[in-house]
């Protein structure tokens, strides 16, 4: 479906989201929604590739409304704008971090998915493409509030695609793991391109899959999950000790 689709990506000024905009204009897409809270963070290489910039902070009814209203031509909803705080969820410096990380990722992805729904209906059902982590398949304690809003945007996903089913509108969850981002800058390892995330989105979408891992950390997680939860649950615990190595918690 990607080649001759028209599509809106959240956060397509940057990261994953920007990784997702120059694929969808390379692999054929007759039309690309660039979605920032900036329209002027879309920088020029991607205006010269064709990318549409859209003022849209998805915490925002009003600019969300305004963006179902400029793109009534869409087919393909990428919903991958986000927000981690990289507070704890309890032992918080900041009460807020959680509030906000949960407005972002589970309310503004609704707002997202609310506002669209009739777009894609009027044009053929289309799909939606959630944006989430591995984080959102098992409790990550060193990114709580992140961990817990991903979760919820992952139910989310799952309970849209029941509601959408009727209108022909296909939803996938795309978990990824560890990629080469701003906001996993401070991460150590191997690092995932975002463009090959995004290829990988892409082909999930194509194939109609409900949920789908895109890259090796998010195969990994998986399997240890599958293999012996209570013992990834443990080891996951355990880096909230490298954490406070590195912060002097």
């Amino acid at each position: 479906m990607i080649p001759g689709s028209v599509a809106l990506v959240t956060g397509g000024n940057r990261g994953i989201g920007r990784a997702f905009v120059e694929e969808l204009l390379s692999q054929g897409a007759a039309r690309v929604y660039a979605g920032a809270r900036e329209p002027g963070d879309v920088d020029a290489e991607l205006l010269a590739a064709g990318a549409i910039p859209v003022r849209l902070d998805i915490t925002d009814l009003d600019q969300v409304a305004e963006a179902a209203e400029t793109c009534a031509d869409v087919n393909l909803l990428i919903n991958n704008a986000g927000y981690f705080a990289g507070e704890r969820l309890v032992l918080t410096g900041d009460p807020r971090a959680a509030r906000q990380e949960m407005e972002v990722n589970f309310f503004g992805t609704l707002n997202m998915t609310r506002a669209f729904a009739p777009v894609l209906a009027g044009n053929g059902g289309g799909a939606i493409a959630n944006v989430l982590s591995v984080a959102a398949m098992t409790p990550t304690p060193f990114m709580g509030g992140y961990s817990t809003s991903k979760a919820a945007a992952l139910w989310l996903g799952t309970i849209a695609r029941a509601e959408l089913a009727a209108q022909n509108t296909q939803v996938t969850s795309l978990i990824v793991g560890s990629v080469d981002t701003r906001m996993a800058a401070h991460v150590d390892g191997a690092k995932e391109d975002p463009r090959d995330v995004a290829r990988a989105g892409l082909k999930a979408v194509a194939r109609g899959e409900s949920v789908a891992d895109t890259d090796w950390m998010a195969i990994d997680a998986r399997a240890r999950l599958a293999r012996d939860p209570g013992r990834y649950e443990r080891q996951l615990a355990r880096l909230l000790d490298v954490q406070n190595l590195r912060t002097g918690r």
